[in-house]
């Protein structure tokens, strides 16, 4: 392999899907579609440039393993103990049903029960990667569904783990006695408990005391470095050690990391290539797709389609709505699932590297992952007409509905910080600005969020009392923490900060009411703050000679009058205008509430 071809296959890929993916979202369809088309225009079954189907697949496992290590930065240990009920019963008993109509399938085929088998079983698995980039594009990620979608997933894949661990085993001349089966199963379990133990107890203790001490070095370089070694080596240990995937290995490190206190900087700073990497995985798949192959088998596609687009989500369906849960977490499950992805690829290369697969199995898998992903994000769209649809009639309403006896409230819902009942406001920056003016916004009701990237001034304030967030303020994982999008202000009080106009952009773009006070060095920089969004600025210069022409006039003799008169006069010419006299909070009529949303963050 030549270094050009992996500077050809990033470059040509990562083009391809560029373009691709900016047209389909203009046609209002998602960019993974556009992903994939891009896969099969620089894949071997098109004319023109040829992509490294090799290279592609390293990038693509890499965006895996990034995309899982940030999925485990936001789901916690709560989250995922709490939908254990449904989790671990529906990802069976779906697995369960797909393995069985594959293997239907397989048998009209006249490949037999092994290949049946296994093709099920890849079949059955979802893809983390979709899933989770439908869920986010439709805000669903962080909702008792997709808690309830992403912890059937990681049920799936460690079903699949088991799965991959067992069919050399069961298919080669030396496995299927009982008691090798069951001995490898065993051992499995094992290796993913101790696993578990390792990373989630030594981890819990080693991977925050690396992070802090990467912290201390105030190098961006180093904390990055820290991040992505801890999430890549976890992930490598994982399968070389334990024999699991890298991408439960990353997942379980970034549990560990999301529960410290680096979760938002994490976020924010060491996985920016993430996406791009899993925009990579999309090429990958589509390059294995051929044409011409639909024309070959499309009773094969068009069955093995209607497992996954039917058979899939009606069982998982049925599964949710017996549990007890209400019809729209069951049609968000099931959309979410009817597609295929990363693990069935892997299955399917295992069963035909054991000789149970033909090849034309593997090309079915293909063509069905591709159009099962192009039609996951509309079909959960679709979602809000279905459960329209039902509610047209009373009678199938309330029968898909009877058993809905599970709430989701404390359960399901990810425990948050209790929030104070009054207004906030978030100060970025803890210096003698930000100490002074955080006092005053407590002292007048106003609970302040303190914005610092100095890890011992957010222990301390914390210890104060106060809420503290450790971050950068121009990232956006940062500011959503600390609760910008319900803020009535959000204060820069650091003259030095860097790209102050970003941290106002994101403000502007999560709560468009936000009042913003922005603090520079130079006068200079003012009018590109007021330009991003500032209400108001306040340049060190200006103030500076504020303060020095009020003395100076003071101590020739000026009356009040003349020197708020020279002070709005000097604040016109060098700021552009006087400060604003618009309340931080509204304040109601006597007898009347006071209007300021303070409505909960939205889960």
């Amino acid at each position: 392999m030549h270094n050009l071809d992996v500077i050809l296959t990033l470059t040509g890929g990562l083009t391809a899907a560029l373009l691709l993916g900016y047209l389909t979202h203009r046609l209002g369809l998602s960019p993974i579609v556009g992903y994939l088309l891009a896969g099969v225009l620089v894949g071997p079954y098109s004319p023109g440039f040829v992509a490294n189907q090799s290279v592609a697949d390293q990038f693509a496992e890499v965006g895996v393993v990034l995309l899982m290590f940030g999925v485990g930065l936001h789901f916690h240990f709560s989250e995922l103990l709490a939908v254990r009920r449904v989790a671990v019963p529906g990802a069976i008993g779906q697995s369960l049903v797909a393995t069985l109509l594959g293997c239907f399938l397989a048998l009209g085929a006249g490949w037999g029960w092994s290949a049946g088998v296994v093709f099920g079983l890849a079949i059955s698995v979802a893809s983390t990667v979709v899933l989770l980039r439908v869920l986010a594009d439709n805000h669903d990620l962080h909702t008792p569904t997709g808690h309830i979608a992403v912890g059937w997933l990681v049920v799936e894949d460690l079903f699949t783990v088991l799965v991959l661990v067992l069919l050399p085993v069961v298919f080669t001349p030396a496995g299927g006695e009982g008691g090798s089966v069951v001995g490898a199963l065993a051992w499995s379990l094992c290796k993913i408990a101790v696993l578990v133990a390792f990373v989630i107890v030594a981890g819990g203790k080693l991977i925050p005391w690396l992070l802090s001490q990467a912290a201390l070095t105030r190098s961006r370089e180093l904390f990055t470095l820290t991040v992505l070694v801890l999430a890549l080596g976890i992930a490598v240990g994982a399968a070389k050690v334990f024999g699991v995937s890298m991408a439960l290995g990353a997942f379980l490190a970034g549990m560990v990391v999301g529960r410290s206190d680096f979760s938002s900087r994490a976020a924010s700073e060491a996985l920016p290539m993430r996406d791009a990497f899993a925009v990579l995985f999309f090429v990958s798949v589509g390059m294995l797709f051929n044409p011409a192959y639909l024309l070959e088998a499309p009773g094969l596609v068009a069955a093995t389609l209607g497992i996954i687009l039917v058979g899939k989500p009606l069982a998982a369906l049925l599964i949710v709505l017996a549990l007890g849960y209400p019809l729209r977490v069951g049609l968000a499950v099931g959309a979410a699932l009817a597609q295929i992805g990363e693990f069935t690829f892997i299955l399917a290369n295992l069963g035909g590297d054991l000789g149970i697969l033909p090849e034309g199995a593997t090309g079915a898998l293909v063509a069905a992952a591709i159009v099962s992903i192009s039609l996951n994000p509309i079909a959960y769209r679709l979602i809000d007409n279905w459960e329209a649809l039902a509610k047209r009639w009373p009678w199938l309403w309330k029968r898909l509905n009877v058993r809905a006896r599970v709430a989701l409230t404390a359960d399901q819902t990810p425990k948050r910080e209790k929030r104070p009942a009054q207004s906030e406001a978030v100060v970025v920056g803890y210096g003698p600005v930000g100490q002074t003016l955080a006092r005053l916004l407590r002292e007048n009701g106003i609970e302040p969020t303190i914005v610092e990237l100095n890890l011992k001034t957010v222990h301390r304030l914390r210890e104060q009392g106060y809420r503290a967030v450790y971050g950068d303020a121009t990232h956006k994982e940062t500011i959503q923490e600390a609760g910008v999008q319900r803020a009535v202000a959000l204060i820069l009080s650091s003259s030095g900060m860097h790209a102050s106009e970003e941290a106002i952009r994101l403000a502007r773009e999560a709560n468009p009411r936000i009042r913003v006070l922005a603090r520079s060095a130079y006068l200079r920089e003012a009018a590109v703050l007021r330009r991003a969004g500032a209400d108001t600025v306040f340049a060190a210069e200006g103030e500076v000679a504020l303060a020095m022409t009020e003395l100076l006039l003071r101590q020739l003799g000026a009356t009040a009058e003349q020197i708020d008169r020279e002070r709005e006069r000097i604040r016109t010419d060098l700021f552009g205008g006087p400060l604003s006299a618009e309340p931080l909070l509204d304040t109601p009529p006597p007898g009347e509430p006071n209007t300021v949303d303070q409505s909960p963050e939205p889960t």
